[in-house]
């Protein structure tokens, strides 16, 4: 990875081996453009196949107060052609892919308006904090759209079918509040501040623990989101036994009998 990459679109910074990603488009209210899923996808991509940060989680939020991404790009989108769409909606898949299938815990940390887009970014991370002036929704058909970025597919994995249907069809907006009671979003803070040092301190909780088992974890419940109980059930037995070969393990139960602090390797 070069690690002296400058983005235009994004800010990334390192701190203790948890990495933020800044979402940096204050002024089109951190809409996403080709250029900044772009960017994305480069930094994203290095950090999953090249992670020269050794990172042990990663927060994504959004500059500023008012959003932490509004959506997408109207103006940006409103000549495209079918064929122009098709690749936009797999960059933007591409992305959210990313940071789905990122090895490390991923919190989305939400500010403001996480519209379209930016609600479908938010919801390929592993869960959602949010401040209580974040505003949640899948706006699309209100301009003759549909989610493309994943919307359709992991907002009913998230607050079942029939509440997504009805966010979706009606487009419209949830505040905080509900998007909590709803399950979308699993916490939230009265400040971004609050919010940020929260995400903080639960990414370093979870790496206080084995960052392999962490790893495997993630690895088997999104694996397993689409399958069959009985399919899953042997998903978790594969690695469940797999995993008693890694040296965390060893380490881990160990250190319990002897009643001291586990030392993980992440292998």
């Amino acid at each position: 990875m070069n690690t002296n990459k400058t983005f235009n679109t994004i800010k990334f910074e390192v701190n203790e081996k948890f990495g933020t990603i800044t979402i940096n488009r204050p002024t089109k209210l951190n809409a996403l453009n080709v250029e900044l899923l772009t960017e994305l996808k480069e930094l994203l991509s290095d950090l999953k196949v090249d992670d020269k940060y050794n990172l042990l989680g990663l927060i994504v939020t959004g500059e500023g107060d008012k959003a932490f991404i509004a959506g997408a790009d109207i103006a940006e989108m409103s000549d495209m052609t079918p064929s122009d769409a098709y690749t936009f909606g797999q960059l933007g898949q591409n992305v959210s892919v990313l940071f789905e299938t990122l090895q490390v815990p991923v919190i989305a940390c939400v500010n403001g308006f996480a519209l379209g887009g930016g609600c479908e970014m938010a919801m390929a991370a592993d869960f959602i904090y949010a401040t209580e002036n974040a505003v949640f929704g899948q706006p699309e058909v209100k301009l003759g759209l549909i989610p493309g970025f994943g919307g359709t597919q992991r907002l009913a994995k998230l607050v079942g079918r029939n509440n997504a249907k009805e966010l979706i069809f009606s487009g419209r907006n949830v505040k905080a509040d509900e998007a909590l009671r709803m399950g979308l979003v699993v916490r939230t803070f009265a400040s971004k501040t609050d919010m940020l040092t929260e995400a903080m301190k639960t990414l370093k909780s979870c790496a206080a623990n084995s960052p392999h088992a962490v790893t495997i974890a993630k690895k088997v419940m999104n694996e397993g989101i689409d399958l069959t109980i009985a399919e899953g059930l042997q998903l978790e037995k594969r690695q469940f036994s797999a995993i008693f070969s890694s040296e965390d393990m060893r380490e881990g139960t160990r250190a319990f009998l002897e009643k001291r602090a586990p030392s993980f390797k992440g292998k």
